[in-house]
């Protein structure tokens, strides 16, 4: 069992010198008895992470790394913080995809702007909290429709992750099988397409232990929202990528987050690019460039204590489409069950694989 945490007191990089197992306990509020096996168990994995942390630090790379609340988990317990959110598979048949509308035109992307980051244009709430449920595709898809919504309305409400965590159909077991074992952002917008959406206080956060529970949705219940589809970008393509954040809004974006569990701050470029394991689903918000090096701006959910407010700034190149590997676990998610062919994946952290927003984001 996890310990709960809260990951408020979260320490920076330049106090972890002579910080203690003990003070860690304390400050992320985990409940292990001191003395006790698990106590002994836990100090042992987190002492093994401090080292490696402070020796990461030293190297001077484009990203610092800190201690959190996931600092003394086991790589097993780690899987529950993401979600096995991988692109859906040829044999799924979704409801409500639509091609790219008309009117999206492909602009190279020297024609773009320089930077975009929709946090300025008041279309994203605060960061959320997934916690022990693999539910990271529900998370991220209820963020993109958030700011889809209030793209298209001007109003900014926050929506239930709880709604298209239980209620979202995955009858082909595409990206897991449902809830907090994992699914996809195509399957969450195809069932808000057919279903609206209900606004957060109406069906709150129950899954946060890990637990899934019935649908909980009832006739008295209002949708706020919908949507008329969705649109799956072409895969490992950076300027449709590049081209839908700058033009469209947040996207919905599939991971490698096997790395990232440690990132406190800067620039990161820690993926394994040879053979990514997509595993996560998280929100693309944006674009820039610090000091000379691009990144892609990434919303997580994993509490707005992790990296930067919650946020962390993913390495980006002008070759992304060409920064390729074989991801040859599918079957940890990238499939649909039964589907075990291994997938080519492109882009820092396997970014430009798997992509989709939502249209005709309206109030209901």
């Amino acid at each position: 069992m996890l310990g709960a945490a809260s990951g408020l007191n979260r320490p920076t990089v330049t106090d972890l010198n002579g910080y203690t197992f003990e003070r860690y306990v304390s400050d992320f509020k985990h409940t292990w008895a001191a003395g006790s096996k698990e106590f002994l168990f836990r100090k042992e994995i987190f002492e093994t992470e401090l080292a490696r942390v402070h020796a990461h630090n030293k190297r001077g790379l484009s990203w610092k790394e800190g201690i959190s609340k996931f600092s003394a988990y086991t790589s097993a317990e780690l899987k529950a913080y993401k979600g096995h959110s991988k692109g859906v598979a040829r044999t799924h048949k979704p409801q409500f995809e639509v091609p790219l509308p008309s009117n999206f035109h492909l602009k190279p992307v020297s024609e773009l702007p320089a930077s975009m980051d929709w946090r300025n244009e008041g279309v994203i709430t605060a960061v959320k909290d997934q916690g022990h449920c693999g539910s990271c595709w529900a998370f991220a898809s209820a963020a993109v429709l958030e700011s889809h919504v209030a793209i298209q309305s001007g109003l900014l409400y926050d929506l239930s992750p709880q709604q298209i965590a239980m209620c979202a159909p995955n009858p082909d077991h595409c990206g897991g099988t449902g809830g907090c074992q994992g699914a996809t952002s195509e399957l969450a917008f195809d069932y808000v397409a057919g279903a609206g959406i209900l606004e957060e206080y109406q069906l709150g956060y129950q899954a946060y232990y890990g637990a899934d529970s019935a649908c909980g949705v009832n006739a008295e219940m209002t949708p706020v929202a919908t949507i008329d589809g969705y649109v799956k970008l072409p895969e490992n393509n950076y300027t449709a990528l590049m081209n839908a954040i700058a033009q469209v809004g947040p996207i919905a974006v599939s991971v490698d987050a096997s790395n990232w569990h440690s990132y406190s701050s800067g620039i990161f470029n820690g993926c394994n690019q040879v053979n990514p394991d997509i595993n996560h689903a998280v929100v693309l918000v944006g674009y820039g460039e610090d000091d000379g090096e691009k990144y892609w701006l990434v919303r997580n959910s994993w509490s707005p204590a992790y990296g930067e407010s919650g946020y962390i700034r993913v390495a980006r190149f002008d070759t992304e489409d060409q920064l390729c590997g074989m991801d040859v676990t599918p079957l940890d998610g990238t499939a649909c069950e039964g589907d075990d062919t291994p997938v080519k994946v492109c882009g820092t952290c396997g970014i430009l694989y798997d992509s989709a927003y939502p249209t005709g984001a309206t109030l209901a």
